[in-house]
């Protein structure tokens, strides 16, 4: 017998499902409260559960799995299409019934609670980097406008302050200065909180086997290792590593018409954050690690923004290939 469908809908509150039966072909619609939901599902027999991946949908995931419910997270440009017309949660749980449905369709694989934890930490991490970003532009602006010059850089930028400091405090008034010396406090603070951070991600990546792999890479940190890792949850959720390059945006974009097809720059989808890691890293690569034989030819012919991408590609693919054979990286004799 089929295994019957829900499409779920998952908000704050009300949760709405959309379910056709197999047998008879009767549309089910159905609203839960939150409080609802576990009960509703408890007693349900097993199902493929749709939920479109947002904020909550892998709590619900692990919730459901646990009575035996096949879950599976859609991607939410997968869905998109098929909300049709008025835009409403009965309408969302349609859609998202009707494209878990479609052979095109893009799932994401459930996080558990750790994985989910160590990305929490580096979205913290990221927003205290802005803070501290910003602060110190603030910084540097007002001191400019008094005729101090300080360096771009946040470390150039620690060893310039406390002497500009010094100089401007004879004259200028004293609340400007008291005032700017909070402000360079605050950005001390925000330093020792990201700190702090690292290493508890420095933990995590001794204790990971998965981690501590990825981390053998070239180009690849503790930053990187740690939200790979936590990132892509079950590397078979990709058929293969340009699946996963694309996930990340690191394939070009394509356009065709007339049987023609033009490829354009990247695409730039997927994953922003995992993205600019890997690109960060693979800059290093360049500018400071062993250049191979197959790296100086490609910066010979190519621009060094396209050999970054390219390389960047190469290292997502190395990435993945690594996680799903479960090998350590072993480096090229000559590529």
């Amino acid at each position: 017998m089929k295994t019957p469908v829900i499409g779920m809908d998952i908000a704050k509150h009300v949760f709405q499902l959309h379910a056709v039966d197999v047998a008879s072909g009767k549309v089910e619609r159905v609203k839960l409260k939150r409080s609802e939901v576990v009960d509703f599902f408890a007693k349900r027999e097993r199902s493929i559960v749709a939920i479109e991946a947002c904020g909550g949908a892998h709590h619900w995931a692990r919730q459901l799995g646990k009575f035996g419910h096949d879950v599976r997270l859609i991607a939410a440009h997968s869905v998109r299409p098929f909300v049709l017309r008025n835009k409403s949660d009965a309408a969302d749980a349609r859609g998202i019934w009707t494209a878990a449905q479609q052979p095109e369709a893009r799932f994401v694989a459930v996080k558990s609670e750790t994985q989910q934890s160590i990305l929490a930490l580096h979205r913290m991490r990221a927003q205290l980097m802005k803070f501290r970003i910003m602060q110190t532009n603030a910084l540097r602006g007002i001191l400019y406008e008094f005729g101090e010059i300080l360096s771009e850089g946040f470390q150039p930028f620690t060893k310039e302050i406390v002497p500009a400091f010094a100089r401007i405090s004879d004259r200028l008034p004293a609340m400007l200065v008291e005032s700017l010396r909070e402000q360079w406090a605050r950005v001390q603070a925000i330093s020792e909180d990201i700190a702090s951070l690292e290493r508890r991600l420095s933990n995590e990546l001794r204790l990971s086997t998965e981690c501590r792999r990825v981390g053998e890479i070239p180009g690849v940190g503790l930053l990187t290792a740690t939200a790979t890792v936590a990132a892509i949850g079950d590397p078979a959720t990709f058929r293969s590593g340009r699946e996963f390059a694309a996930w990340l945006g690191l394939v070009p974009r394509q356009t065709g018409t007339g049987g023609r097809i033009r490829q354009l720059g990247l695409s730039k989808r997927g994953n922003t954050y995992l993205r600019t890691l890997l690109m960060h890293g693979t800059r290093s690569v360049i500018l400071r690690g062993t250049r191979t034989p197959w790296l100086n030819d490609l910066l010979a012919r190519r621009p060094f923004n396209v050999v970054v991408a390219a390389v960047a590609n190469k290292l997502a693919r190395t990435i993945w290939a690594i996680l799903s054979r479960q090998t350590r990286y072993e480096a090229p004799v000559d590529a």
